[in-house]
């Protein structure tokens, strides 16, 4: 790990809001949502104009517009979001190789090896910025700092539109005030259950001992957030390489789960999954379930199957089995997420058929069940790319889907 501030992270700022408003010109300076509407919907993303009135994404669209008077609403141009983010991450990786990309908005950089060409990591974050603002027209937040958790909480406090240069010297100084929602990975729960022992800030929390964290929220999250808190964070930044795994989750407040919800939701997971697996000609052999429970604590189970799949349908069945089991005996109620991944990802552009022997396993690829699956699949693709992702779907999948339309997911759940 380097001993100066060489990792960076930018991100671009309200990225759905300032494409809009550099795409329409009459809508800069004013406050605007992408999604919803004054009759209801979900508002993806929020102009700093509109935050400032204190609407936010995931709000509905009613509510927003009473907090707003004057908001106006955009439908999202999903189109052009990937091609403006490539092009920052274009000049994002003129000054490195090392480049980490996150988020379709943000990205991390190792700059270490770097400054005898352009400069201190401070000098090559104020060039990146004033060439993303001048050649794309976007504005975005950097942060620098010895480390990958500070520089993302650094870039955090630069917002919006500024710089953040964290030194070594000054590390704990700097977290100690800042509130604890700034943490990777604390949530509104998290933030309420740290509240609750009074713990509220950065400092609070790295002087609280670590074990009763662990007992607060649990040992792996407990251990991980006292570690962060004191800047103890080894991880480099990873470039390169195609994704691992592809996953996609889904949030659900607090639900009792029926057999009913729980096929919806993993069936539109699995739909989502399957379809970008299927696009890139790919499939996986590990799928991983992820149950959360009301108490926000967490449950795991995977399966490695004999051959990768990327069909809906059977990746439905799969999760569905993954998830009842991590819910048997733990005493909870309710449930207040799901998520799918699958890894183990291998290259599927031709399926070998196999004898219709017996008995059938219908996950197999090539058996005659998994074989009519891909080509139910492989239609539904076509007709989808043809009238839409609305135009045809499995039940449960299509009952399930509301709020975010797919198409902005899938962008937040691009395989970087």
């Amino acid at each position: 790990m380097s001993g100066g501030p060489t990792i960076l992270h930018a991100d671009l700022d309200a990225f759905y809001a300032s494409v809009e408003q550099l795409l329409d010109p009459a809508l800069r300076g004013r406050p605007i949502a992408v999604g919803g509407s004054t009759g209801g919907g979900v508002v993806l993303a929020a102009s700093y104009e509109a935050k400032a009135y204190g609407v936010q994404g995931g709000m509905p669209g009613w509510r927003a517009a009473r907090l707003c008077p004057d908001l106006t609403f955009v439908r999202g141009t999903f189109g052009e979001y990937p091609r403006i983010a490539d092009e920052v991450m274009v000049i994002l990786g003129d000054v490195t190789p090392a480049i980490q990309r996150i988020s379709i908005d943000e990205a991390f950089l190792d700059v270490s090896g770097s400054t005898h060409l352009f400069g201190s990591p401070a000098t090559i974050a104020r060039n990146l910025r004033r060439r993303v603002r001048l050649e794309v027209g976007l504005p975005i937040s950097v942060g620098a700092a010895r480390t990958k958790h500070l520089a993302k909480v650094a870039s955090q406090v630069a917002k919006p539109d500024g710089l953040v240069v964290v030194e070594p010297e000054d590390e704990l100084a700097f977290l100690d005030p800042l509130p604890v929602s700034l943490m990777w990975g604390v949530g509104p729960v998290a933030e309420r259950r740290l509240a609750e022992l009074g713990i509220h800030t950065i400092g609070d929390l790295a002087r609280t001992p670590t074990r009763a964290l662990e007992r607060l929220l649990g040992h792996a999250v407990g251990e991980r957030l006292s570690a962060l808190a004191l800047n103890d964070d080894p991880r480099r930044v990873a470039s390169g390489g195609r994704a691992r795994s592809v996953g996609a989750q889904s949030a659900l407040g607090r639900r009792r789960p029926t057999p009913e919800l729980v096929r919806q939701v993993l069936s539109h997971l699995a739909e989502r999954i399957a379809s970008r697996l299927r696009a890139r000609g790919r499939a996986g052999r590990t799928v991983t379930v992820r149950v959360r429970f009301a108490g926000m604590r967490s449950v795991t189970r995977s399966c490695t199957l004999g051959a990768p799949i990327a069909t809906t349908l059977t990746l439905t069945e799969v999760a569905e089995q993954l998830a009842w089991q991590a819910m048997a005996g733990q005493g909870e109620t309710e449930i207040s997420l799901l998520a799918i991944s699958v890894s183990n990802l291998a290259p599927q552009q031709v399926i070998q058929l196999e004898l219709p022997l017996e008995p059938e396993d219908p996950h197999r690829p090539g058996s005659p069940t998994g074989v009519s699956r891909l080509a139910l699949d492989a239609s539904m693709d076509a007709a989808r790319a043809r009238f839409g992702r609305d135009a045809v779907g499995y039940l449960p999948a299509l009952v399930r889907r509301g709020g975010a339309p797919d198409a902005f997911r899938e962008l937040a759940e691009r395989d970087l």
